[in-house]
C-alpha cells in the first residue's frame, strides 16, 4: 500500500507541476527572436527557419519572431522580384505548415509578396501566422528605406516596393497584443504611440539594419520606442553577409517597457527568449500614465506668435 501511495503522489505530483507550469507560462508567455542570414536561396533560408522556430518551440515559446526578409535577400532588383510569391503560393503554405506542425505563433516580418501584372513591385509584407496556421494578419511595410549615405550605404527600397496604404491594428496572440511595424518603421515613433493607444502590448521591428544605420542607431531606438509606449519590443534581425552587396549587423533583442534590454542575440544565427511580464507592464503604465498625460490638442498645432 505505501508503494501505490508513494506512486500515486507522485502521479499527483507530476500532474500539480505541469499545472503551475501551464499557469506561469500564461501569467508569464515566452517570446522568441531569432536572428539569421538570409541568401537568394529560399530552400536553405526555409531550413534555418524551420530549425530555429523548432528549437524555439522546444523551449514552449508561445510566439516566434522571425526577421524581415526572412524567405529570401536577393542579389539585385531583378532576382528580387522574380523570387517573389504571394501569399497564397508555396512557401507561405510551408511557413503556415511550420506554424502547425509546431504549435507556435508565428510573426513572419518582411515577406517579399508578389506585385501584380500592372506593377511587378513588390510589398514588403508582415505576416502574423497562429498555431493553426490560419493567416491572421497582413501588415505592409508604410515608410521605405531610400537612403544615400556618406559611408557609401545606397539604398532605394522604393525601386522595387509599394509603399503600404494603412496600418493593421494590434493582434492579440498567446504573447500579448502584438503591434506591426518593419524596419524603417521604426524610425517614426507616430506608428508606435497610434499602436500602443490602440492597444499594443509588444512593439516588433524584423529589421534588416545595415551595419553603418545599425552601429549608430538601432538600439537606443529600439529602448526609446520601448520607453515612450511602455511596451515590450521584440526585434528580430538579419546578421552577416548576405551576397556581395549586402550585409546585416545583427543585435537581435527583446526590450522591456522601463526600456532595459533583456534579451539578445550574440553573433550568428540563434534565437533569444524573454518573457513579456503582463502585470509588469501595467504597472509601469499605472506609476507613470503617459497616456493620460498625453496632450494630442497640442500637437501639431505649433503656432508663432507675435510678442507682445
Amino acid at each position: 500500500m505505501w508503494g501505490s501511495g508513494r506512486l500515486l503522489g507522485g502521479v499527483i505530483g507530476a500532474r500539480w507541476s505541469k499545472k503551475m507550469a501551464s499557469a506561469v507560462e500564461a501569467l508569464k508567455p515566452l517570446i522568441a527572436v531569432c536572428q539569421m542570414t538570409s541568401t537568394s536561396d529560399k530552400e536553405e533560408n526555409f531550413s534555418t527557419c524551420s530549425r530555429l522556430v523548432r528549437e524555439a518551440a522546444a523551449r514552449r515559446a508561445a510566439v516566434v519572431f522571425l526577421p524581415e526578409a526572412f524567405d529570401y535577400i536577393g542579389g539585385s532588383t531583378e532576382e528580387t522580384l522574380s523570387l517573389a510569391e504571394t501569399l497564397e503560393g508555396d512557401l507561405m503554405q510551408r511557413y503556415r505548415g511550420l506554424a502547425r506542425a509546431c504549435g507556435v505563433w508565428l510573426s513572419l516580418g518582411g515577406f517579399h509578396e508578389k506585385g501584380s501584372d500592372e506593377d511587378p513591385r513588390i510589398s514588403n509584407s508582415h505576416v502574423i501566422v497562429d498555431a493553426a496556421g490560419h493567416i491572421v494578419s497582413v501588415y505592409r511595410k508604410a515608410h521605405l528605406f531610400d537612403v544615400d549615405l556618406q559611408s557609401g550605404v545606397t539604398l532605394r527600397e522604393s525601386g522595387f516596393t509599394v509603399p503600404g496604404a494603412e496600418m493593421a491594428p494590434p493582434v492579440s496572440t498567446p504573447g500579448g497584443k502584438v503591434g506591426l511595424a518593419v524596419c524603417y518603421d521604426l524610425r517614426f515613433p507616430e506608428m508606435s504611440l497610434a499602436l500602443s493607444r490602440a492597444g499594443a502590448e509588444i512593439l516588433t521591428y524584423p529589421s534588416a539594419f545595415t551595419v553603418t544605420t545599425e552601429l549608430a542607431h538601432w538600439e537606443v531606438l529600439l529602448r526609446a520606442r520601448a520607453i515612450e509606449n511602455q511596451c515590450y519590443v521584440a526585434a528580430a534581425a538579419q546578421t552577416g553577409t548576405h551576397n556581395v552587396r549586402r550585409s546585416s549587423f545583427g543585435h537581435a533583442m527583446v526590450v522591456d517597457p522601463w526600456g532595459v534590454v533583456v534579451a539578445q542575440c550574440s553573433e550568428g544565427p540563434g534565437v533569444c527568449y524573454a518573457e513579456i511580464d503582463l502585470p509588469y507592464l501595467q504597472r509601469v503604465r499605472r506609476e507613470m500614465p503617459l497616456q493620460k498625460h498625453c496632450r494630442p490638442d497640442l500637437y501639431g498645432c505649433v503656432i508663432r506668435k507675435t510678442p507682445g
